[in-house]
């Protein structure tokens, strides 16, 4: 009897950039004498995704989102960078209130540019598999629930906030971790478990090698994130911004 034959997945590799609003690309990266104003579009027009790094540092706004929306071509992913106020100040404990302000401040006008979100932890923050467990739970694994959440917003985004998705897709998340002790089986069961992809920066915690190992060893984990430390070039896993669904 004939084998059925083997349904082969296909993913779109996607090389992208970390920003793109550096003064020393000028002139350089950039052509002389580009607006400012013109550099995602220029950018956009030569790489397939960019992380929106403003996102981390404050939460911005949506006529900002629905600018670089419409900035960028059709086929284009934007990864987003989860808020500060998250990952470094709260630690990730008591995070449903600032998630959902983070989902409310315009984030769903990407529409189907909406790409993966990268969750970057500080240096000083150790392995904690509860922690974890709870703020997995809380992030929205598509964007009609990424919606609901965003209206529990408080009334840091009152007046200006935007909880509307026009269509309900899949959301991706990926966790960046940067201290040795998460170097365990322990986070990457977890990371199975909650369908997390793990990013991992050059030079960002010791004991990569063995994390990446560790990784290795589970064949349907969602991917990698590897993010180049000079931050001019992002090399994406086929799995993690290119698949539709986690």
């Amino acid at each position: 009897m004939a084998r059925p034959a083997r349904t082969r997945r296909t993913a779109d590799v996607r090389i992208g950039i970390s920003g793109w609003r550096y003064p020393p690309w000028r002139g350089v990266f950039y052509p002389p004498g580009l607006p400012q104003a013109h550099e995602l579009r220029w950018a956009s027009e030569r790489f397939r995704s960019v992380e929106i790094n403003g996102s981390f540092y404050s939460l911005q706004r949506p006529d900002s989102y629905q600018a670089w929306y419409e900035a960028t071509p059709d086929d284009f992913i934007f990864a987003v960078k989860g808020s500060r106020f998250i990952s470094h100040m709260k630690r990730l404990a008591d995070a449903e209130r600032p998630l959902a302000n983070f989902f409310a401040s315009g984030l769903l006008r990407l529409r189907e540019k909406l790409g993966p979100f990268l969750w970057q932890l500080p240096p000083s923050l150790r392995f904690d598999e509860a922690r974890l467990e709870s703020f997995f739970r809380l992030l929205p694994r598509d964007t009609l629930s990424a919606a609901s959440l965003a209206r529990r917003h408080d009334h840091r985004v009152a007046g200006w906030s935007w909880t509307r998705a026009d269509a309900n897709r899949p959301l991706r998340h990926a966790l960046e971790v940067r201290h040795e002790s998460f170097v365990c089986p322990e986070l990457v069961a977890l990371l199975r478990r909650h369908r997390i992809a793990l990013g991992k920066t050059n030079g960002a915690i010791h004991g990569a090698v063995e994390l990446g190992l560790l990784a290795d060893r589970s064949p349907s984990f969602s991917g990698f994130l590897l993010i180049n430390d000079s931050s001019i070039q992002v090399r994406i896993n086929c799995e993690l911004l290119a698949r539709q669904c986690i």
